[in-house]
C-alpha cells in the first residue's frame, strides 16, 4: 500500500509487541496509579511501542538538541495530507488552524471565544469525562443532552436542550465527540448533517473534539464535522495523540470552519507557546509517514474488538457489551449483575472507582472507568481498554469473572 506517495511494507501488529513484564517498566499514569498486581485496563494509553518513523524523527531531534519552541505549519500541512488521503476531505486549511498543547486546551480557548461566563455549554452525556471539569471550571452551565437508548445522538433530545441552552438569548456551543467517548459511536454523515441542522436553527455553535477521529474500524467510516454541510461556523480540534499513543508528547490543532476563521484568531497568541515542540514532531511524523503503523494497529484493535466480544459472552454472559464502531475503548453495561450504581453527581473524576467498576479492582485486580464518571447514563457501566495484547485482554475478562464468583 502507499500512504503520502510513499511505497510501504506490511508492519506487524503494534499490540502483540510488549510482554506484560516489560509494560509494568512503564511510569505513565495507567502503570502507576494501581499497585502491580492489578491489570490497568481503565485510562486512555494502548500498550504498544511508537511506530518507527516516529522514534526516529524523535531521537534526531534529541541527537540535534532540538528541544526549543515550536514554530512553523508542518503540523497543520501533515494533518491536511491526512485528511485527504483517509477522509477524502480537503478542509484542513492552514490560514484557519492554531496549534494548542492538546485537545482540550483547545478546546477551552475556542470555547472562551464563543461565549462567556455563565453562558451554557451542551454536550450528549454518557461522555468523556474531562468535558465536565473543564467547562465547569470555566464557569459555564452544563446542560446534557443525553445519548438515545441505542447510544446514539437523538435529534428531539438534543432540539430540547439547545431549546433550554438558548433560552433568554444566552449563547450557547455544543460540544460534540466524533467518535464517540465512552460508546465508541461513530456519527454518520445523516446523524451530523442533523445535528448541523439543528445547530444553524438555534444559533448554537458546535466545537467538535475528534480526538478519537483515525480510530475508525471496520464497518465504520469517520466523517469530519467540518465537511458536513452547514457546519461552515463550526470549529474542530483534532491530534494524532490518542490514534499513535502520544498522550505524553501532545500537540494538538484548532481548525476552523470557512465561516469560523475570525473566531480561531482571536486565541491569544500566548496559547501558541504551551505545544510540545517534540509533540509536534511526533504529531506531524505520525500523521504524514505514521499509515502503514495505523493500518497495522486498526487491524489488531479489529481483532480485540472481535475476541472481547467473544469473552464476554463467554465468561460474563449477563454483560451487554455493543462493539464499538470506533476508538480502544468498550462500554460494558454492567447493570444486570447487581453490583450496584454509583453516584453520577461525581461525574467527571477519571479516577472515580465505584459500583462495578469497584468490584472488578477489589475483587478481580483489574482496574476499569467506573461509568459515573461519565456522568447521567454511565452508571452500572465501565469502560474497559482494549488497546493492548489479546493476552492480557483475555486475563483480564478471566479475572473479571472470577470477581463475580468471589461475590
Amino acid at each position: 500500500m502507499r500512504d503520502g506517495g510513499t511505497v510501504v511494507t506490511a508492519v506487524p501488529n503494534p499490540l502483540r509487541q510488549l510482554r506484560l513484564d516489560q509494560l509494568r517498566r512503564r511510569t505513565s499514569m495507567k502503570w502507576r496509579q494501581y499497585p502491580a498486581d492489578i491489570l490497568p485496563l481503565w485510562v486512555a494509553e494502548m500498550d504498544v511501542l511508537l511506530a518507527p518513523p516516529i522514534i526516529a524523527a524523535l531521537r534526531m531531534a534529541i541527537d540535534e538538541g532540538d528541544t526549543g519552541y515550536t514554530i512553523g505549519d508542518g503540523y497543520a500541512r501533515a494533518l491536511d495530507g491526512f485528511a485527504r488521503r483517509r477522509w477524502g476531505w480537503d478542509g484542513v486549511v492552514n490560514e484557519r488552524t492554531a496549534v494548542v498543547a492538546d485537545v482540550m486546551q483547545g478546546v477551552v480557548e475556542v470555547i472562551k471565544c464563543l461565549n462567556g461566563p455563565g453562558d451554557p455549554v451542551v454536550f450528549n452525556c454518557p461522555v468523556y469525562a474531562p468535558f465536565y471539569g473543564f467547562v465547569e471550571h470555566m464557569d459555564r452551565e452544563v446542560v446534557e443532552a443525553p445519548l438515545g437508548a441505542d447510544g446514539r445522538v437523538d435529534s428531539d433530545i438534543l432540539r430540547a436542550a439547545f431549546e433550554r441552552a438558548v433560552h433568554g438569548g444566552r449563547r450557547a456551543v455544543y460540544l460534540l465527540c466524533n467518535p464517540h467517548n465512552p460508546t465508541g459511536t461513530v456519527h454518520t454523515l445523516e446523524e451530523l448533517t442533523a445535528v448541523a441542522e439543528l445547530a444553524r436553527t438555534y444559533a448554537v455553535r458546535v466545537v467538535a473534539d475528534e480526538i478519537h477521529a483515525p480510530l475508525v474500524l471496520a464497518g465504520a467510516r469517520h466523517v469530519p464535522y467540518l465537511s458536513v454541510p452547514g457546519a461552515e461556523n463550526a470549529v474542530s480540534v483534532m491530534s494524532a495523540s490518542k490514534a499513535w499513543n502520544l498522550a505524553g508528547a501532545r500537540a494538538a490543532l484548532v481548525v476552523a470552519g470557512s465561516e469560523a476563521a475570525d473566531d480561531v484568531a482571536r486565541i491569544p497568541e500566548e496559547v501558541s507557546h504551551g505545544p510540545n515542540h517534540l509533540g509536534v514532531i511526533a504529531n506531524t511524523v505520525a500523521l504524514r509517514e505514521g499509515g502503514a503503523w495505523l493500518d497495522a494497529l486498526l487491524a489488531g484493535l479489529d481483532e480485540n474488538r472481535r475476541q472481547l466480544g467473544e469473552l464476554v459472552r463467554e465468561h460474563l454472559p449477563a454483560v451487554r457489551c455493543r462493539p464499538p464502531e470506533g476508538t480502544f475503548l468498550a462500554w460494558l453495561d454492567c447493570r444486570e449483575l447487581g453490583l450496584g450504581e454509583g453516584d453520577d453527581s461525581q461525574r467527571g473524576l477519571v479516577t472515580l472507582v465505584t459500583g462495578p467498576a469497584a468490584v472488578f479492582l477489589e475483587r478481580g485486580r483489574v482496574a476499569l472507568t467506573a461509568g459515573e464518571a461519565f456522568g447521567p447514563g454511565g452508571a452500572g457501566h465501565v469502560r474497559l481498554n482494549f488497546g493492548t495484547s489479546p493476552e492480557i485482554l483475555e486475563q483480564a475478562v478471566i479475572r473479571m469473572a472470577s470477581a463475580l464468583r468471589a461475590g
